[in-house]
This record gives C-alpha cells, sequence and structure tokens, in this order.
C-alpha cells in the first residue's frame, strides 16, 4: 500500500494506492482533478491519518513475535515455514519459542511475516540483540525502499537467506552501492515486488554468492544479458511474468551454474536456440539441468527438437501448454517427447526408466518410418538423403536409426497413422501375487507395444521393468493365461479386449 498526503477537506487526507486493487475506489482522481497516480485505475483511495498504519521497526517486530507477551503473539499470528521454490525452511515460532524468548540473540531463523516492518531502526540495534540470525522471512510488510533492506541486511554480516516478497519497493540510485551488505546471501525471494529486471541487474553485485533468485508475478517484461554478475546463481524462477518472446531466454542463456530455470506461465509460444545446428548442442545453458516451462503457449513440436540442443538437460515439466492436445491419448504424447530429448530422465515429475526410453525411440523410428522413406530416406547408406524438412521435423531420426538400424520394410507394411492407432483397451491390471496390490483398471491404446506397457506399470508400481512378467486372462476364459513374452509386438498382436485382465508379476 502507498500513501500520499493532499488536504481535500479540513485536516489531512492520505491518498492511499492499495495492493489490492479491488479495495480502491478511483485513480486518485477527486471531482476532476487528480491529486496522485495509480498503476490501476480504480486501485486509490482517500483516508485520514489515523486510519493508516506507517509500520514499525524491524526489531520492535522480532520482540512482539518472539518476545514476553504471549498475548501480543497471539494477535500477532505466526508463521512457522517459508518455501522457496521446493525448499521450506522452518522459522522458530510461538510453538517453541519459550525457553529463546530472553536470549534473542540465539535466534538464528527469524519470521517476521505480515508484522508491518516498515524501516530498520536504530544503527547497530539489530546487530546488538540477534548477532547470530542467518534466515529471515521479511515478506508482505510495508518496506518501501530497498534502502531499507540494506539497512537490516548489513545489521546480519552472516545472512544467508531472505525472502522479501510481497513488498512493493523503489529503488534509488544509491540503492546500488551497498555491495558488502549480502556477503554471504545464498537465496533471495523478491516474488510481488514489481521489481524489474534492470534493477535485479544493478543490485546484484551486492550478491557475490547467490545460488537461488525468486522473481515471480513481477510484471517482467524484458531481460538484459547479466555480465559479471549472477554467475554463481543455481536455481532462477520467473514464474508468472510476462517474457512473451522466447528469444528473451537468449541474454540469460550463459550463466556458467545455472541448473534450475522456471519459466512457468510466462505466454511464451516458442523456444530455439540458433547457435545450434539439427542434432548438435547449443552453447547456451550449459549446466541447465531442469527446465520447467509449465501453463505457456507453445504449440509446435519444433520447440521440443530445440530442448535437445540442451546439453544438460534432465528433468523437463512442459504440463498446460497447447501442445499438450495435439493428441488424444497422453500416453503417446510422453512418449514422442521421450524420443525427441535423447538425455531426458524425468518428464513432468515422472521417472523415465531405460525400457520406456527404448520403447519410445523405438516406436518413433517405426511410426515414422514411412515419412522417412517419402522424404528420401533409404536403409542403404550411401542413397540415404533424407529432406532437410524432414530433419527439421525429426532431428533425431537419423541417431535412432544408427542405435537401433533403420527400420525394416516389413515394419513399415500396413501401418496405421498415428492418429488411427490410438484406439484404447480398457483393461484391469492385477499382481496376483502381490494381493496387497490392489486391482487398477487402465485405458490403454491397442497399438501400444507391450515393452511400454511395462514402462507404464514400473511407474504405477515402482518396480523396474526389467524385472516384470506380464500375461493376460480373457474376460471369455477365465482362468486361462496367455503369455506377454515379446517386448516389441503391440496389445492387439495377442487378440487383447476390453475387460480382459493383464497380470503381473515380479
Amino acid at each position: 500500500m502507498s500513501m500520499f498526503p493532499w488536504n481535500l477537506f479540513p485536516g489531512v487526507w492520505l491518498g492511499v494506492e492499495w495492493d489490492d486493487p479491488q479495495r480502491g475506489k478511483h485513480d486518485g482522481t477527486y471531482e476532476g482533478k487528480q491529486y496522485f497516480k495509480c498503476r490501476h485505475p480504480r486501485g486509490g483511495s482517500f483516508i485520514r491519518p489515523n486510519k493508516a498504519n506507517f509500520g514499525v521497526d524491524f526489531l520492535t517486530a522480532v520482540k512482539g513475535r518472539y518476545g514476553l507477551n504471549e498475548k501480543q503473539d497471539a494477535q500477532n499470528g505466526i508463521e512457522n515455514t517459508c518455501v522457496f521454490g521446493k525448499k521450506t525452511v522452518e522459522f522458530v515460532g510461538r510453538d517453541s519459542i519459550e525457553k529463546k524468548q530472553r536470549q534473542l540473540h540465539r535466534l538464528v531463523h527469524i519470521s517476521v511475516h505480515e508484522c508491518a516492518v516498515s524501516h530498520a531502526g536504530q544503527k547497530e540495534e539489530i546487530s546488538g540483540t540477534c548477532p547470530n540470525i542467518r534466515h529471515i522471512d521479511l515478506s508482505k510488510n510495508l518496506v518501501a525502499y530497498w534502502d531499507t533492506v540494506i539497512d537490516i541486511a548489513s545489521q546480519v554480516p552472516n545472512l544467508e537467506t531472505l525472502d522479501i516478497s510481497g513488498n512493493k519497493m523503489k529503488f534509488s540510485s544509491t540503492s546500488i552501492s551497498a555491495s558488502s551488505a549480502f556477503p554471504k546471501l545464498t537465496t533471495l525471494a523478491l516474488n510481488q515486488t514489481e521489481m524489474t529486471w534492470t534493477e535485479v541487474l544493478l543490485c546484484a553485485p551486492g550478491w557475490p554468492v547467490l545460488e537461488e533468485l525468486y522473481l515471480t508475478s513481477n510484471n517482467i517484461t524484458a531481460l538484459e544479458r547479466p555480465d559479471n554478475v549472477l554467475q554463481t546463481l543455481k536455481l532462477l524462477d520467473l514464474s508468472n511474468n510476462l517474457l512473451l518472446d522466447g528469444s528473451q531466454l537468449h541474454l540469460i542463456g550463459h550463466l556458467p551454474r545455472l541448473e534450475q530455470l522456471i519459466l512457468t506461465n510466462n505466454g511464451i509460444s516458442s523456444v530455439h536456440f540458433p547457435d545450434a545446428e539439427f542434432g548438435c548442442k547449443t552453447k547456451m545453458f550449459p549446466s541447465l539441468k531442469h527446465l520447467a516451462i509449465n501453463d505457456n503457449k507453445i504449440s509446435q513440436w519444433s520447440s521440443i527438437n530445440e530442448l535437445d540442443k540442451l546439453p544438460s538437460l534432465q528433468v523437463l515439466e512442459c504440463r498446460n501448454n497447447p501442445l499438450m492436445d495435439t493428441e488424444k491419448n497422453p500416453e503417446t504424447l510422453r512418449q514422442l517427447i521421450i524420443a525427441k530429448i535423447s538425455q531426458l530422465e524425468v518428464l513432468n515429475k515422472s521417472q523415465i526408466f531405460p525400457d520406456e526410453r527404448r520403447g519410445a525411440e523405438l516406436d518413433y523410428r517405426k511410426i515414422f518410418g514411412k515419412e522417412w522413406l517419402a522424404a528420401g530416406g533409404h536403409w542403404d547408406p550411401a542413397r540415404n538423403k533424407p529432406s532437410e524438412e524432414f530433419l527439421a521435423a525429426h532431428p533425431r531420426y537419423p541417431s535412432l536409426c544408427l542405435l537401433y538400424g533403420a527400420p525394416e520394410e516389413g515394419e513399415l507394411k500396413g501401418q496405421q497413422p498415428l492418429t488411427l492407432r490410438n484406439q484404447l483397451l480398457t483393461l484391469t491390471i492385477k499382481c496376483p501375487d502381490n494381493p496387497e496390490q490392489k486391482p487398477v483398471e487402465k485405458k490403454l491404446p491397442e497399438s501400444m507395444t507391450i515393452q511400454r506397457v511395462k514402462g507404464l506399470l514400473y511407474r504405477l508400481l515402482r518396480i523396474p521393468g526389467s524385472e516384470l512378467k506380464l500375461s493376460y486372462e480373457s474376460s471369455k476364459l477365465k482362468g486361462k493365461e496367455v503369455e506377454l513374452d515379446n517386448d516389441l509386438k503391440p496389445l492387439q498382436f495377442y487378440s487383447i479386449e476390453n475387460g480382459d485382465s493383464v497380470l503381473v508379476r515380479w
């Protein structure tokens, strides 16, 4: 909430811009005269000064939260944990503070979440009272200036983790000079602070060992190359911003230690690494292992092809993109992504085991075999010259042919198009030797190979696929089992029908 003093009626009024614009009534204009400006057309109000909370200093909030006054503790409430991405840091709260209430100097984790902190207080007061602080949750307070954060941090020399999310801050030209305020800071959360990427880079020299940076929901629309800053960064969360143009990512592609990049809900429609040809690796993002691009606007397979250029990518999250709607069967979609990205180990939080990868790659090689032949592919290496268009659409196809051999003519005869291959069978999965495993009903494409069925089952049952032995029991012939003994054959090869049971043993 931002406040501006104005003389509208007798006495002093404050112009207020609410963090939640639904609480406002106007844009700072009254009877045709604009007294202050708002970012939202109805985010402003006028209030009397006695209705406003101008906040308290940091140490007053700490004492109120952790002090002797249990009644005040109950009024303030307590936040026991703070989440940074997937990591949860526990802060000492009301339930465990009794022994430490009289010894604030022992506190290592401090949370003053929603305690109306607006300023640092007297110089050296924090360091004299709480010298052992390493982790601070300062989220959702009244901190309006980055200088205030510096004033607090400069009194906490061993600060490692800082969350100042939910504070709408302004940055002055002098904010950049105090580079010694964060010498040991490794994790910083600046979510919902309206901080721009330019301001991040201006402040970044003060974060010499930063490893995790959270910048979600800041309306960031453009990036700049971080020259000589953020070089120690391992995790960057840019979720819920407005990086519509995927080429913006090139500007942060040379962070040497970046291992995890979260780009959820940014409106990104494509990803491209122009420095690398098909089948080659990009020089960008050399250490990136984990990429999250959920809830974007990626609609073309070409973007998935591009991800195979990332040299270290092992984990991909790509749910809720238009591309996910191009296949009716989500299992088929998963297999296509696995086949297109060679080094992927986890897709949408589900591990890819070797048998599943092998099955996906063999199917991919077979499914697009006729297209490969029509584009100039050939079993004779001397005559094998697929078109550039085919290689652009299927850049991994040549390497799959080298790995498994070119598809044989017999494999391609009578093959149906991919969209017709997904007639679903409703089957009951049973584990007769393990009664604690309850039967599960699954819908599987009749074209699904036994190898891919095993891949599905070891994810479902958490058992290595190579140890599984499958058979099926017809609903029409109870008690008679037929062994599913050929991993490369589809379910339809065994004449499996709706209502049949797949029996799993290991």
